[in-house]
This record gives structure tokens, sequence and C-alpha cells, in this order.
């Protein structure tokens, strides 16, 4: 039996992209049936109640008027999209009629034009469209300012099927690419800034569906903001699929790096291990490529050279959809999926950076490097592995430790994590210097009866340590944005800032 029609229901025509129309018949069939899975899925998220409806060559979607539809624009595969009204028709004149009635008074004062074109079997569809376009034309001209082929104000849209016509004036443009999950899986590494989630969605966008593998080198802090992106992505653009986030604690590969390689390797090194977790969890869940955020040149990592060695590290396909991309290319998508301002509060994590980096790594001098790395903390890190599933993850309910300093607190020790150029150059009166890697080695020596407010750069460092500290009895807090809320903190309370750049 067919489903019941929706009482004041309104008509959603989709377009599908030319990656699924230029396929052959068979595949553009499955990718068809795929797509309309995940329309339900977006409708279903969207609380909406509705139907989705396949011809031939079209795919309609019925939803109460008033419902929300704006999901269905977020659905790889689409084109655009259309809320059409469908009248009967079985002459001319039924349908200069109906355009009238819908549109006289729309295109009231305006500069308009009317297309028509007849949809599937034209053998059925008795008419010329040209006619259509001329009559219904002359029948709103009266009313409009003028017709106007080139520029129009409004363009009156008519698409012919037998005994039926959809009218439609508006048009949203979708995503394009391919339906979600038609390119198989894939495993993205991210972490929480503006690269990796934008790579993340020019991959979904090619029909591949992701989960993430997020190594986290800065705490619960820094899980929580990569969480928060990552989650952005999962509600809004991966409709038809389930995407987890898993989170490797990276903290002790990382010191095992830093312990047993040279400084300027530090970087590179990383990457290939990210890469070997990462690869550790595609063989669990069926994927068939990595996926990175990289573009060549951004940082010293990311020399061809460095990643034509760190890319040794897998016997997987590394997909680098940003390869090309300069940075304000990469924001400015970051903009228009919606990731942008949660990822601006995202910073880098900087305690492993090097001042004088190997932008040339060779294969066997990286190799030297690895040659002393205890490789089973790199499979302990993986199998003790935290699994978020994105959709289902309510983030409020989180349990996350109370970081943040409200100020600084009479006999409180202010520790400064940054460089010591940059403590050289101005501090808050009193605070120690201590970079992050000698504060990981020392704050179990620290006094426990004191107050301890940390500060850093972006607060990445600092929220780390804290929480270290707090984990072992300490009373320790830091500034959530680093140097910037500090300063924020001193300018009120009256203390010497530095001069702004």
């Amino acid at each position: 039996m067919a489903p019941m029609a929706l009482e004041s229901s309104q008509r959603i025509l989709v377009r599908l992209s030319g990656d699924i129309t230029t396929k052959a018949k068979a595949t553009r069939k499955q990718f068809v049936r795929r797509l309309v899975r995940n329309l339900k899925d977006a409708l279903k998220s969207a609380g909406a109640a509705g139907r989705v409806l396949r011809t031939h060559d079209r795919i309609f979607v019925e939803v109460e008027r008033g419902e929300p539809a704006s999901a269905l624009a977020r659905v790889f595969g689409v084109q655009s999209l259309s809320r059409a009204e469908r009248r009967p028709w079985s002459e001319l004149r039924d349908l200069v009629d109906a355009g009238l009635a819908l549109y006289g008074d729309a295109v009231r004062g305006k500069r308009f034009a009317v297309r028509a074109r007849r949809v599937g079997d034209r053998a059925r569809v008795p008419i010329d469209a040209r006619a259509v376009e001329r009559e219904l034309g002359t029948a709103l001209l009266p009313s409009a300012a003028r017709v106007d082929l080139s520029n129009p104000e409004i363009t009156v849209r008519l698409e012919l099927h037998p005994g039926e016509v959809d009218f439609f004036t508006d048009s949203t443009r979708g995503p394009g690419g391919l339906p979600l999950g038609v390119e198989g899986r894939a495993i993205a590494l991210v972490s929480g800034g503006f690269d990796s989630a934008v790579a993340a969605w020019h991959l979904l966008k090619r029909g591949v569906a992701l989960d993430y593998v997020f190594c986290n080198l800065g705490g619960r802090i820094h899980q929580l903001g990569t969480l928060r992106v990552m989650k952005e992505i999962a509600d809004n653009w991966s409709y038809g699929a389930r995407p987890a986030l898993h989170a490797i604690d990276f903290d002790l590969v990382s010191r095992e790096i830093q312990a047993h390689s040279q400084t300027r390797y530090w970087q590179v090194v990383l990457k290939r291990q990210m890469l070997r977790a990462a690869e550790r969890v595609a063989a669990e869940r069926g994927a068939v490529a990595l996926v990175t955020g990289e573009a060549v040149g951004q940082v010293s990592s990311q020399t061809l050279q460095n990643m034509a060695v760190i890319s040794r590290a897998t016997g997987l396909p590394i997909l680098r959809p940003l390869v090309g991309f300069n940075k304000e290319e990469i924001i400015d998508r970051a903009h228009k999926i919606g990731t942008f301002e949660l990822s601006k509060v995202v910073r880098e994590y900087c305690a492993i950076v090097p001042r004088k980096p190997a932008t040339a790594a060779s294969a066997g001098a990286v190799a030297e490097q690895e040659a002393g790395l205890d490789a089973s903390l790199l499979d302990r890190a993986v199998a003790e592995r935290g699994v978020f599933d994105l959709r289902a993850l309510d983030l409020d309910k989180l349990d996350l430790p109370e970081l943040e300093a409200s100020g600084i607190p009479d006999g409180a020790t202010v520790v400064d994590m940054r460089s010591l150029a940059a403590y050289g150059a101005w501090h808050y009166p009193g605070a120690l210097f201590l970079d992050f890697a000698h504060a990981l080695a020392a704050y179990p020596s620290f006094e426990r009866d004191h107050t301890y407010v940390l500060y850093c750069e972006f607060g990445l460092k600092s929220a780390h340590l804290a929480e270290l500290m707090r984990r072992e009895g300490f009373d320790a807090y830091h500034f959530r944005h680093g140097l910037s809320d500090l300063i924020s903190h001193c300018r009120e309370r009256g203390v010497p800032t530095p001069d702004p750049l």
C-alpha cells in the first residue's frame, strides 16, 4: 500500500548532482538508493515528519508545511532543492491558469522570466515547452514590470510530467558530490583545528564514510574542543552514517619521542606514530585509507620531503584533500561548513614543536630516530583508547575538570609556560618560568600546600599540566585562552601589561 499523503504538505524537488547523473545505469541506481536512505536520515535527524518519493528522473520529499527541511541541503549527492507546487493538467490552459494563480502577485512590479521543461518520456508530455513559456509569460505580464530573460528578479519554473506539473521559483544549492557511504570507509586524523575538519568534509563529499582518530596531546580540555568540532560535522554533514571518534592518549608516546629522538625530528616521528595508530584503528573498522588535513609547505612537517617520509609509516593510502589549499581557502570553507567558530578556539598543541625542525628529513635518519622507541607504548595507547559515538554524544554530560582560573589568589604560585624569550619580554609579576617539558618532569616535586595558576600562549599546555596536577591532588588552575585571558585579568586590576603590537 502506498503511504498516505501528508496533510498540508509541501513538496521539495531534489536534483541529483552531476556525479550521480553521469554514472552508468546500475551504478546510478545504487547511488540513488543510498541517497534516498540518507535523505530519510536527514529528515529524522531534523525531527521532521515526511517521506521521500522516487521516480525514474526525480526525487521528491514531502514534509508538513512549517517542518524544518534545511538538513536536506546538507546531504551529499544533492545538487539543489526547490519547494514545488504540484498541480494536475490536461491542456495548456490548465498550466496558464495554475501559474497565474500561484505567481500573479509574486511578479507584480518585477522583472520576470518563465522557464518550462518536459521531464521523463517526452512522448507522454505532448506539449511544446516554449509555448507554455510564451502563454504563461503573456498572462503574467500585465502586473509585472517587464519580461527579462537575462537578469530576472523572479523566475517561474515549470517541470512538466504526464498529467502533472511542478511549479517552483526558489532554488537552494546543495553540496553536490556523491551520497555518503557509496565509496567505502576511511579513517581521518583530526585535531579540532581548521584543517582536519575541512579535510574530513571534503572526503565526506566524495561519498567516503569516516571514523576519526584524535591523538590527544593536550588532555581532556583539548579533547572536548575536538569533540565539539567533529560533532558539528557528524550532526550536520554525516546523514546516513554513525561516525565514531577514537580518542588515543598520546602523552606517553609523545614523552617517549622526546626522550629518545633528536629535537629536530620530533614532529616527523610524531606524525608517523599518529599514522600507525590510525592504521591500527582502520584495520578494526574495515577502513581502506587514511585522511589528513595536510597542505604542502604549510608547516615544517608538511614539506614535500617530510610528507614523503611520513607517508612511509603506513601501507594504507593517505588522502590529503587540502594538499594544494592555502590557509585562507581552508578558513573560508570552515566558515561555510559551520566549524570555524568551534575550531578557532582549539589551538594547535605546541609543546612538541622544536625551534629548528627538520624540513628535509631522510628515511634513513628517521628510522635511526625511531630505533630506540618502545613500540608497546603505541600498542597500549591504541588498545586503551576511548570511543565516542559522535551523533549520540551529549557534550554536556562529559565529566570534565574545573580548571579555569577566575583570577590569581593571594599567595598563589604563578607559572609561565611560554618560551624563555616570551617570558623575558613580559611576564606576570613574580611568575616562575618553567617550559612544558621541564614542568612535566618537575611537577610531582612541587609543594602540595600551594595553589598554582598556570598560563601559556593559548591555554592548551597550561590546561594539560593543570589537569595532570589535579589528578595528583594539586590545587591547580589555568587561564583558558592563555596569555590573552591573563592580560585581560591584569588590565582589570591595574597590573602593567605589554604594549599591544
